[in-house]
């Protein structure tokens, strides 16, 4: 497989049917690049034991190398045979497996998942993803795939195969669409290393469901200016060419709006996340509501004030790294 991104390099859209599940193994056994869906956003998906396929991930996403992937496995078992579980990992997988959860975890001895993936760290991100497509087709690739959102790097996460192929297409082998995806953020990613699990980055999975099930409060991982442990911790990351304005009360002129809860405003460039004030709802459009107004074309977008709880804690650390200055 051609791993270099190139504007000539045809996309295939397959259909989420067992051909196009057995197409998607075919291709990434092969060394293919396929982005495929999962519950939260769609993933580039390469054989996470390859180098050579995992340096096409980062060709195609134009991503910094120093930045870890997300090793996805059908199965607790599986994922056992790449990274050593304490307790209090093996109690997060038991609970939320499948599902939008990421665990990093000392790589275990037999690891396969490949350094280039790892960025050279003695860690590894293990994730058992709940969608049924993304489940039948690692359960056909037989390996451990690495799937970083399907967009290039630093731009918004995808989550629909137009949203992949809008940044992708010509880069990549294939997007198998199986339609829109469902949580809409990526995973919640915890660090299980020196038996106090770290919350490396909110998503799917709210913070206190984790402290629920392991019995204590989750520690927050400190930025002391060194290379990322894990995927999502780049400080501009998920950024729209449009500069974004945080906790805006209402657009200023020349601003698109992206509201959220009861909204009056009465705006040419506007889209509210959720009227009716639902975070589970408002995290499914964030970032197709991001492109949406980023493709209008204004220089800057104004964001209504999300609350900082459950759903919303993943929801605005998407939007600070949306804001963050580039």
């Amino acid at each position: 497989m051609n791993q270099q991104p190139s504007s000539s390099r045809p996309t295939r859209r397959l259909a989420a049917d067992a051909a196009g599940i057995a197409e998607a193994a075919a291709l990434l056994r092969a060394g293919g690049l396929v982005a495929l869906p999962t519950e939260t956003v769609y993933g580039l998906a390469a054989d996470a034991t390859s180098g050579a396929a995992v340096a096409g991930i980062y060709a195609a996403k134009e991503r910094p190398s120093f930045n870890p992937l997300i090793a996805h496995l059908p199965d607790l078992a599986s994922a056992r045979r790449q990274g050593l579980f304490d307790a209090h990992a093996l109690a997060l997988a038991q609970a939320f497996w499948p599902g939008p959860l990421t665990l990093v975890v000392p790589a275990a001895p037999g690891c396969t998942v490949s350094d280039l993936a790892r960025a050279g760290l003695a860690t590894v991100a293990l994730r058992v993803p709940a969608h049924p497509v993304a489940h039948a087709v690692l359960a056909a690739a037989g390996r451990p795939i690495a799937a970083p959102s399907a967009n290039r790097s630093g731009r918004i996460s995808a989550t629909s195969a137009e949203d992949a192929l809008a940044d992708l297409g010509g880069r990549i082998d294939a997007v198998l669409d199986a339609g829109s995806t469902e949580v809409g953020v990526e995973s919640t990613i915890v660090a299980c290393l020196d038996g106090a699990p770290r919350l490396l980055r909110p998503g799917g999975v709210p913070r206190e469901a984790i402290e629920h099930a392991i019995g204590r409060p989750l520690a927050i991982a400190g930025d002391a200016g060194h290379a990322p442990i894990s995927p999502g911790l780049l400080a501009s990351h998920y950024a729209p060419a449009a500069r974004v304005r945080l906790d805006a009360e209402a657009p200023r002129d020349g601003e698109a709006w992206l509201g959220f809860g009861p909204d009056r405003q009465d705006h040419p460039q506007a889209l509210n996340l959720s009227p009716s004030g639902d975070l589970r709802e408002a995290a499914a459009h964030l970032f197709g509501y991001l492109r949406r107004l980023d493709a209008s074309g204004p220089a800057t977008i104004a964001v209504a004030r999300i609350p900082e709880q459950g759903l919303g804690e993943a929801i605005n650390d998407r939007l600070r790294r949306a804001a963050a200055p580039r």
